[in-house]
């Protein structure tokens, strides 16, 4: 079996647990629970790749516990439910034996899916371990939370991830018999971020087939710039293929804006980023020549909070393809720019009189508002009045779109303007 590093070094005894000593330490709050055999659901808080998972694991084989794993990306409702009918064939309430449940992710899971686990944990079935890379003060419903213990895992030092490495070369069946002398490792712990699991994946790559091996920074920069092959939701990968999904939306092409959804689907990107994105090029790039894929693209937003992968992965679909199908302006997005360089450029330009509010009698003495002209008293709710200060009268800010929708803002504006928007 090709099982990767670090599967292969993953600890299962809490001694050989690198890290966390407030929790795992010979006085930590979890290796008190487990000696007393007491374990209330938990959720486990930190950045990627510090052993969120791996500890969930330790606390299972350490209190003889059954263990049930799912993932927020690729699981449902139903799975949830599935495995809590399992869980409820168990010993049940207040033994040392109810199984953990660990979710992975579990930002992920929308409101229906953590409603789902909220009588299971309630009535004791499992044991929630959930882990997330989120604040759960967010992403995570006030009454789950509300039962479970939340503990804050730290990010790895330079010295932990070193001894991982050197830990690895010792006890991995597979690097122990090699000849790798680890001569420098600042590029390897640069790459990483400071997630082992990272770290070790990159280690293996860079060690490679060679049997003799001397680790250094031009080496392991050379070997990851040939394989950079996954997405990667921290580094580079993740902005350009963000990059590559818009820019695929902009240019009308809908099996390009699906296939690099799709590569963020898998990598495991967060859902509301990509509905976000969406929400951004809706209005950036599609503007006012379609402005129902604003409206689409923030139901998509809305749907997606409510229903989580991987269901909503089709919803995502939808919006994209709509999205690149429909026409283009970015009219809209040119204009603020330009109004913005003007104000900066400017400065503060006094409000004109006409068009300043009088709520008080001295404002109204100072002619606040006077002559104003109330649109609505004129025919097709329409009269010519300045808007602009006046040292930027005639400024044009607004050219629309050469599509259908803004090719007749156009006209319209040329009929009730004339010259002052005859682009």
């Amino acid at each position: 079996m090709n099982e990767p590093l670090a599967e292969r070094v993953r600890p299962k005894l809490l001694k050989d647990y690198i890290s966390q000593q407030h929790l795992v330490g010979d006085n930590g709050i979890l290796t008190n629970l487990i000696k007393q055999g007491i374990l209330p659901s938990l959720i486990f808080w930190g950045p990627p790749g510090i052993g969120k998972t791996t500890l969930a694991n330790i606390i299972a084989n350490s209190s003889d516990r059954p263990f049930f794993t799912l993932s927020a990306i690729s699981s449902g409702v139903k799975e949830v439910r599935e495995i809590i009918e399992k869980a409820k064939k168990g010993p049940g309430l207040f033994t040392t034996k109810n199984p953990i449940l660990f979710i992975d992710e579990i930002h992920r899971f929308s409101k229906s899916q953590q409603d789902s686990l909220l009588g299971a944990v309630e009535k004791g079935w499992v044991t929630l371990i959930g882990a997330t890379t989120e604040n759960p003060s967010f992403e995570v419903i006030p009454a789950l939370l509300s039962r479970c213990q939340v503990y804050i895992l730290n990010s790895f030092d330079k010295s932990d991830l070193i001894l991982l490495l050197k830990r690895a070369l010792k006890e991995d069946r597979i690097l122990s018999t090699k000849k790798i002398i680890l001569k420098e490792t600042d590029a390897l712990l640069q790459v990483s971020g400071g997630d082992a699991r990272k770290l070790l994946n990159i280690f293996e790559l860079v060690v490679g087939n060679e049997e003799q091996i001397t680790i250094t920074n031009k080496l392991v920069l050379e070997k990851i710039q040939k394989n950079t092959i996954r997405y990667d939701k921290a580094g580079d990968q993740h902005y350009d293929i963000i990059s590559a999904f818009i820019k695929s939306i902009r240019g009308s092409d809908p099996n390009g804006a699906v296939y690099w959804l799709a590569r963020m689907i898998e990598g495991g990107e967060d859902l509301k980023f990509i509905a976000r994105r969406l929400l951004i090029a809706a209005s950036e790039d599609i503007g006012n020549a379609n402005p129902t894929a604003l409206i689409l693209a923030n139901n998509t937003f809305q749907a997606v909070s409510v229903i989580g992968y991987p269901e909503s992965r089709i919803i995502l679909s939808q919006c994209a393809v709509y999205l690149a199908n429909s026409p283009k302006s970015n009219a809209s997005y040119l204009a603020i720019n330009k109004a913005q360089k003007i104000v900066k450029e400017t400065g503060n330009l006094s409000v004109p009189i006409h068009l300043r509010n009088a709520p008080t009698k001295l404002m109204k003495d100072l002619d606040y508002g006077k002559n104003y002209k109330y649109a609505h008293d004129y025919q097709g709710n329409f009269t010519s009045e300045e808007f602009l200060p006046d040292t930027i009268i005639k400024t044009k800010i607004y050219d629309p779109g050469n599509n259908a929708r803004e090719n007749k803002f156009r006209e319209e504006l040329k009929k009730m303007w004339g010259d002052k928007y005859d682009y």
